[in-house]
C-alpha cells in the first residue's frame, strides 16, 4: 500500500534545501528527527482541506477499516469532540433534541464536547458490582430507555480502560430501529479490525467511532482516526471533516501525518496476523496468572486486567514493585492492574512480565473493597457548568458543592462525579480511595 506523505517527507528532507518557512529548528535539531517535521509547503497537502497526499492516505486507512476515515494528530479527544458536533447536526437535520444518552463511564473529552456543543448527556449507569470504569450496557436495557425518552445519538466506551467489551452489534440492532445513531469511543480498539472475526464497531453496526491508532497500532502518540461508516447517513460524512477543524489545530503534526500514513502499509500486510498471534499468546497467559492469584478482568484480546488482591497486593503496590524491576505497566489504582501488550512487545517480554509477577512473595489477600459512591444528583446542565468561574477545593471539603471539571487526570480521565452535579454525601470516601485530592467547583 503507497505511503504518499512519508514519501514526501523522506523526498523534502533529502533535499537539504533553504528553509524559509515554520517551524523554527529548520529541519535542524537534537531530536535527529526535526527534518522531517514540516509544516503545509506546497506539496504537503493540507489536513483539513485535502487534495494530494492526505487525501490519498486517507483513503488508504479507509480502504483497511471499511469506512469513510480522517486522520487526528490530537488524539481521540478531538475525534470524540468532533462526533458530538456531527450528532448535533443530525439532531437539528431530524428535528430532535441536542441529546445524548452515555455510558457512564466515557472519557471527560465527552464532557468538553457536550460543554462545547451544548448537548444534553443523559447517563446509564454502571451495576452495583461494577468498576466506576466499566459500564456495561445491556440491549433490553437500552430498549428500555429508546422505547420511552427521545435521544439523538446513544454513546458507548467499549473496550474500555479494563477491557471489557459491549455487545456493539446488538446495540447497534436497537439504535437503528429507533432511528436513533450509535457513536463508540473505540480509543483503546483500533486493533479490533484485525481480530479474526473482526470485533471493529464500523464492522459491529456502529454509524461512528474513534480510534486512538497510538494506543494500540505502531503510530505516533497523538496519532487518531474518525472513522463515519458507509452505511450511516449522508450528512454525518458531509460534515465530518469541517467538524475535525472546528476542534483541531490548524498545525498539525506533519510527523503524526507521517506515522499514520507509514502505518497503513503494515496494517496491510502482516500486522493482522501479529495481532492474532499476540491475543493467542494473551490468552494463554490469563490461566497462569489466575493461579497466582491475579485475577483476569475483561474480554479485550490485547489487553490484559489484573485483579491483584487475591495475591495479597493492591494495583498501585504491584506497579511500585513492577517499576523497581523497570516494568511500566499502563494504569493502575487500588483494584486493578493494567497492562497493553502489543505486536510489538515480544513473546520473551510476555514471558518477562509472568516471571515479575509469578517471583513477587504472596501475601494475605486484600479483604479491602471499593467504597460505595454515592449517585450525584444534577444540579446545573454541563455547560453552564464547565464555563462557570471555579475555585479548588480539597475533596473532602468539596461535599454538597456543584462540579465545574471532571476531578480525575488521564489516565483513566473517567470522572466519579460529572460536570453540573452536586457532589455528594460519602463521595470523599470515594476520592480518598482513588486517591482525588482536590475537585474544580462551581464558585459560589
Amino acid at each position: 500500500m503507497s505511503t504518499p506523505i512519508l514519501d514526501f517527507i523522506r523526498e523534502y528532507a533529502g533535499r537539504e534545501g533553504l528553509r524559509m518557512h515554520m517551524p523554527g529548528h529548520k529541519g535542524k535539531g537534537a531530536l535527529g528527527i526535526e527534518s522531517f517535521d514540516i509544516t503545509e509547503i506546497a506539496g504537503a497537502d493540507s489536513l483539513y482541506a485535502p487534495e494530494g497526499i492526505i487525501q490519498e492516505s486517507e483513503e488508504n486507512a479507509g480502504k483497511i477499516f471499511g469506512a469513510h476515515t480522517l486522520y487526528s494528530t490530537e488524539g481521540s479527544s478531538q475525534c470524540i469532540r468532533a462526533m458530538i458536533m456531527l450528532c448535533a447536526l443530525w439532531a437539528e437535520a431530524r428535528r430532535l433534541p441536542r441529546r445524548i444518552l452515555c455510558g457512564r463511564n466515557a472519557h471527560s473529552a465527552l464532557l468538553s464536547a457536550a460543554a462545547l456543543t451544548g448537548t444534553e448527556v443523559e447517563w446509564l449507569w454502571p451495576a452495583a458490582e461494577e468498576s466506576y470504569l466499566s459500564c456495561r450496557v445491556s440491549p433490553d436495557l437500552l430498549e428500555e430507555r429508546l422505547t420511552k425518552e427521545a435521544f439523538a445519538a446513544v454513546y458507548v466506551t467499549s473496550p474500555d480502560y479494563l477491557g471489557q467489551m459491549q455487545d456493539m452489534a446488538a446495540l447497534a440492532e436497537v439504535c437503528h430501529r429507533h432511528g436513533v445513531l450509535l457513536l463508540c469511543d473505540n480509543a483503546h480498539g483500533a486493533y479490533l479490525k484485525f481480530i479474526s472475526p473482526s470485533l471493529h464497531p464500523m464492522d459491529l453496526g456502529a454509524d461512528i467511532c474513534c480510534d486512538s491508532a497510538h494506543k494500540t497500532l505502531p503510530v505516533l502518540t497523538g496519532g487518531a482516526y474518525l472513522h463515519i461508516s458507509r452505511r450511516a447517513p449522508d450528512l454525518l460524512w458531509e460534515n465530518a471533516r469541517r467538524c475535525m477543524a472546528m476542534f483541531g489545530s490548524t498545525s498539525p503534526s506533519y510527523l503524526i501525518l507521517a506515522s499514520l500514513d507509514a502505518a497503513n502499509a503494515r496494517l496491510a500486510g502482516d500486522f493482522p496476523a501479529a495481532v492474532r498471534k499476540m491475543a493467542a499468546e494473551i490468552e494463554g497467559l490469563r490461566p497462569r496468572l489466575s493461579a497466582l492469584g491475579y485475577a483476569s478482568v475483561g474480554d479485550e484480546p490485547l489487553k490484559l486486567t489484573l485483579r491483584p488482591k487475591g495475591r495479597g497486593y493492591t494495583g498501585t503496590e504491584l506497579a511500585k514493585l513492577l517499576r523497581a524491576e523497570d516494568i511500566e505497566c499502563e494504569f493502575a489504582d487500588p483494584d486493578h492492574i493494567v497492562f497493553m501488550p502489543s505486536p510489538d512487545t515480544g513473546s520473551d517480554e510476555l514471558c518477562r512480565l509472568a516471571e515479575a509477577l509469578g517471583s513477587i512473595p504472596r501475601r494475605t489477600p486484600c479483604p479491602e473493597t471499593p467504597p460505595a459512591m454515592p449517585r450525584p444528583e444534577r444540579a446545573t446542565d454541563i455547560r453552564s457548568a464547565a464555563m462557570a468561574l471555579t475555585e479548588r477545593l480539597p475533596a473532602a471539603q468539596a461535599v454538597g458543592r456543584v462540579l465545574a471539571s471532571p476531578s480525575v487526570s488521564c489516565p483513566p480521565a473517567v470522572s466519579l462525579v460529572m460536570c453540573g452535579e452536586r457532589i455528594p454525601a460519602g463521595a470523599e470516601n470515594a476520592f480518598a480511595y482513588y486517591g482525588i485530592t482536590e475537585c474544580a467547583v462551581v464558585k459560589e
